[in-house]
């Protein structure tokens, strides 16, 4: 359930010791999220992070506002390190994304001095251990994991995580498919076709343009039930699940599929797939693979196929010119295999690392 209050220390000097050991002038604080100088140089930071780390930024203020804007913080907290002229320099944010899952973001200045740099990242370490701690008893649980993630080539966040006790724990694949205009045909429409007894369509909606709610619940426990054995599952509620994706600034409606086997009296969900959009300011946008799930009742019925397939069709109809997806590098399932079959390719790599903490 989204909580009515937000589960974290929401001042840092609560969740840090008296002194953090910055320098005299550097504080800590909390961000606010409705002023535009604050968005923009988090944005600034962000992008500075992503270019360093893979080579190029694709992130804008939307991504920023997720974390930092009144609605993302029903279940976010976030802090800045700002240095003596009031410039922010480190900004950490903490997400209760599902019960003994806790997401991390941890940016430092790129051009700061090496040992401040050491510093802010430190202080960043201490405030989401001790978030970990405020959300993992409100949650009534012993242990509360941290998971941050990390480019696979920055080697100065590599060693940041080691000292702070952070294990690496799994590499993902980040791919992309380019798309061609006559792909469109690839399906005879995205909206609804059938196979071979499985349907594939949208999620219905109704006059107002909102879902209905049986579809969404169908694609939130195909999903479930299809990610139950695989790395780091965590079981999310419906309403944690709708409220998270919804703040996805790519989000759309009419991205939401389910796939549905009907050579029995009644339609059986069988699959799911949620896409979102990559919003591109310099050529066409692409769309995104956010979730693609198939029960393994189902597996062996080109369940996953034909739901790719409707979402290159559908991007393709749309005139966008690619689709993306992340890929588990480490899952035994071969999942790879198919998208590679497929023509997606491994654009850049990503990993997470965990660390456990202590609740009491």
């Amino acid at each position: 359930m989204i909580p009515e209050d937000n589960r974290f220390e929401s001042d840092p000097t609560d969740a840090l010791p008296e002194d953090p050991g910055l320098p005299e002038g550097w504080v800590v604080d909390t961000p606010d999220g409705a002023d535009e100088a604050t968005v923009a140089r988090l944005t600034e930071l962000l992008r500075a992070h992503e270019r360093a780390g893979r080579g190029w930024a694709a992130s804008g203020e939307d991504e920023v506002l997720v974390e930092v804007s009144e609605h993302g913080l029903a279940m976010r907290e976030n802090v800045v390190v700002r240095d003596p002229d009031g410039t922010i320099q480190a900004w950490g944010s903490v997400h209760d994304r599902a019960e003994g899952r806790m997401l991390f973001v941890h940016i430092v200045d790129r051009t700061i001095d090496e040992r401040l740099a050491d510093r802010c990242s430190d202080v960043l370490f201490g405030w989401a251990e001790a978030q970990a701690r405020a959300v993992g008893a409100a949650r009534g649980l012993a242990v509360q994991q941290i998971d941050t993630g990390s480019f696979a080539d920055d080697e100065r966040q590599h060693g940041w995580l080691a000292d702070a006790g952070f294990d690496r724990v799994r590499t993902w694949w980040q791919m992309s498919r380019s798309v061609e205009a006559d792909e469109a045909e690839l399906v005879p429409d995205p909206a609804r076709w059938e196979r071979q007894g499985v349907v594939f369509r949208l999620v219905e909606r109704s006059g107002d343009g909102m879902p209905d709610e049986a579809d969404l619940r169908a694609v939130h426990d195909v999903l479930e039930g299809a990610f139950t054995d695989h790395f780091n599952s965590a079981e999310e509620t419906f309403q944690e699940f709708i409220h998270r994706l919804r703040e996805d600034p790519g989000h759309r409606w009419d991205h939401w599929w389910l796939a549905e086997i009907v050579d029995g009296d009644e339609p059986e969900p069988a699959g799911a797939l949620v896409g979102t959009v990559s919003e591109s300011a310099t050529g066409p946008d692409g769309s995104y693979v956010a979730y693609l799930g198939v029960l393994e009742s189902a597996r062996g019925r080109g369940v996953a196929t034909g739901l790719l397939r409707t979402i290159i069709a559908d991007a393709a109809a749309r005139g966008r010119d690619r689709v993306g997806l992340e890929v588990d590098a480490d899952s035994p399932t071969g999942a790879d295999g198919l998208y590679t079959s497929m023509g997606w390719g491994t654009k850049y790599v990503t990993e997470s690392w965990h660390r456990d903490v202590t609740v009491h």
